[in-house]
């Protein structure tokens, strides 16, 4: 049988049931309230961790152009060194940013992400080697030698050939003494004038034939020079002339083998060309990241739009 409540239990009843829905509807309402703000917090998150990698992409790369730049590896150092603390920066950034996608976010920000990361990885290759060249400037070493002590050493053979000419000036073989000494001059010369060409070059089939003009003007020196020590044997300008030339050449094979490592040129090479590529990639990445954590949707908030638009 079964018992129905009377009209008195009912009544008794109303005022408990009134409650309960009181407290229903105000939990909701504190939901509701509560939901958007969670949201937003949670965007905000995101899209601050995404904006801080980008400032330190960026970051990353000014300073890696200013290692490649610096004239000094003092300089150099210093610069690939914040170039690499901005990367491990963007790095545990990174790391942050894939914990949280893990529990929130959408499945498109985590695919940009993941296309961020491939192309971030690539970022940290390429800088691994590119400052490592950076750091050791050794086109700028060899651009010192050829102008400073080279070039010293070159215009001093000349000079003390020239004190040598001067003092055979009445000699019988006071021609042929000019003669041999202007084509070693002018040898001596045309090997130093090679030797910008040989640093600022980035081919080594073309440092090749430098090296072969090189190597025949250095014999054309010394034939020169030892056709002046049979006629002049002993004189002291051919003596000082011949240690010229003799420390010329010890430093124009530093020069070139300075040179031969072309860091420098490599490194100004990879910047400009593979670093930029993947630099660009990793910022446009971040940005469709950045868009699409803006772009997600949340009740009641129209980010400055009217909600209902007339």
């Amino acid at each position: 049988m079964t018992i129905k409540p009377g009209i008195k239990a009912i009544l008794w009843m109303l005022p408990g049931a009134a409650i309960m829905l009181a407290l229903i509807l105000a939990v909701a309402h504190f939901q509701k309230a509560e939901d958007p703000a969670r949201q937003l917090a949670f965007k905000a998150r995101r899209v601050d961790l995404v904006s801080r990698m980008q400032l330190g992409i960026s970051s990353a790369s000014e300073a890696e152009k200013s290692a490649v730049l610096a004239i000094t590896d003092r300089d150099s150092q210093v610069f690939a060194d914040r170039a690499r603390e901005a990367t491990a920066v963007v790095e545990r950034e990174r790391g942050e940013l894939g914990e949280i996608l893990k529990t929130g976010g959408t499945q498109g920000e985590r695919d940009l992400l993941a296309q961020f990361s491939r192309a971030f990885a690539e970022f940290q290759r390429i800088d691994t080697g590119l400052l490592d060249l950076a750091v050791r400037n050794t086109n700028l070493k060899a651009y010192g030698l050829a102008f400073g002590p080279a070039a010293q050493e070159v215009e001093q053979m000349n000079a003390a050939l020239s004190r040598m000419v001067t003092a055979h000036i009445d000699s019988p073989e006071a021609k042929k003494i000019m003669l041999l000494a202007y084509r070693a001059e002018t040898a001596a010369l045309r090997i130093q004038a090679s030797l910008a060409p040989h640093i600022a070059e980035e081919e080594n089939l073309k440092m090749d034939r430098m090296e072969a003009s090189m190597r025949k003007e250095d014999g054309l020196v010394r034939k020169d020079l030892d056709g002046l020590t049979a006629l002049v044997d002993g004189d002291a300008g051919l003596a000082q002339a011949v240690s010229h030339y003799t420390r010329f050449s010890r430093i124009r094979t530093r020069i070139l083998a300075l040179s031969r490592e072309n860091t420098n040129v490599r490194s100004l090479s990879i910047s400009l060309n593979e670093k930029l590529k993947v630099t660009l990639l990793c910022q446009a990445t971040l940005d469709a990241l950045r868009q699409a954590i803006m772009d997600e949707p949340i009740a009641g908030v129209t980010y400055g739009r009217p909600a209902r638009p007339r």
